[in-house]
């Protein structure tokens, strides 16, 4: 593949402006939009996902959205080869790959690699959710911290699929999650991309402005239909609340008040909290990055700073 080629990624927060700016790019560049979102893979998950309509789509066409049924797992290394993959066609035609979304670890297993970690075992797993049904998550997370304090560190209390996702590492291999990353660099089993990217971080520099739009998107999606769509897949049968489909932010919500486990002034409140620790986490994770240029979304002349930055890194 030729990894010399440009390649550009735009990560951020949710609901930081990344798709606008991805699209004037498009306007701007031979840019090819490669969707980095572990929810906007699913078909028929379209508002509470921010996904793209119809309109931005005929102009800026995004790959890696609706390629997968909502009961079906999807990996960071199953995102990493099908990235590759993508990637090396838009080369091949000559132009830019452009990879934008805010899931930071496909980001991260793209450009970095993956360790050895066990796959998911169905067993362990159902036990690790009988128990937070009979303890709570807030006990597993203090369980974790007791077995990998680092990455309880890292994982929030209220997330309960990471929280069962190290439970269960550890379980099954006796090895703290941790551990893992701390030597995947060295002896990935997924080896690293030589690529070198453009990387922009959107991110708004007033907090309290994010938190605003944060609730405001999501009282949009519920006047967009977005009940109506988690209904849609309630009512099919076969999906339930601990897929990572159905766990994503807001659908979550929506499932526990279809299922009347919330009245719905609860589930409003849950989402907007949820989405809001996810902003966090997001936050937390791009701090991390090496050779990030951030960008302030809430500048009026952002998308400008944005393109002169991308000018004159593909000029050097």
């Amino acid at each position: 593949m030729p990894d010399s080629l440009p390649v550009i990624f735009i990560l951020g927060p949710t609901a930081s402006g990344k798709t606008e700016l991805a699209v004037e790019l498009v306007r701007r560049f031979p840019c090819d939009i490669i969707s980095v979102d572990s929810a906007m893979v699913y078909r028929g998950m379209d508002i509470g996902t921010a996904k793209p309509g119809p309109d931005i789509l005929a102009q800026a066409p995004h790959r890696l959205i609706d390629i997968l049924d909502p009961a079906v797992a999807y990996s960071a290394a199953q995102f990493r080869a099908d990235a590759r993959r993508e990637i090396a066609a838009i080369h091949a035609a000559g132009r830019i790959p452009l990879l934008v979304g805010g899931t930071m670890l496909y980001f991260h297993a793209l450009q970095h690699g993956l360790s050895a970690l066990p796959s998911a075992d169905a067993g362990v797993r159902a036990a690790i959710d009988a128990e937070a049904r009979e303890r709570g998550w807030d006990a597993l997370h203090q369980r974790l911290a007791e077995v990998d304090p680092i990455a309880a560190t890292r994982i929030h209390p209220n997330d309960p699929q990471r929280i069962q996702r190290a439970l269960e590492v550890y379980q099954l291999t006796g090895r703290p999650l941790s551990a893992f990353f701390t030597s995947q660099t060295a002896n990935p089993a997924v080896p690293a991309w030589p690529g070198t990217p453009i990387k922009l971080v959107m991110a708004p520099g007033d907090r309290t402005a994010m938190r605003r739009r944060i609730e405001t998107r999501f009282n949009e999606m519920l006047e967009r239909g977005l009940i109506r769509e988690v209904e849609a897949l309630y009512q099919r049968g076969d999906l339930n609340r601990e897929l990572p489909s159905i766990r994503s932010v807001g659908y979550r919500q929506v499932w526990d008040y279809l299922s009347g486990e919330l009245p719905y002034s609860a589930m409003i409140e849950r989402a907007a909290i949820a989405t809001r620790q996810l902003a966090k986490r997001q936050l937390t994770w791009l701090r991390r990055e090496e050779e990030a240029q951030w960008f302030d979304s809430l500048e009026p002349m952002v998308f400008n700073s944005a393109i002169e930055y991308i000018e004159a890194a593909m000029n050097t």
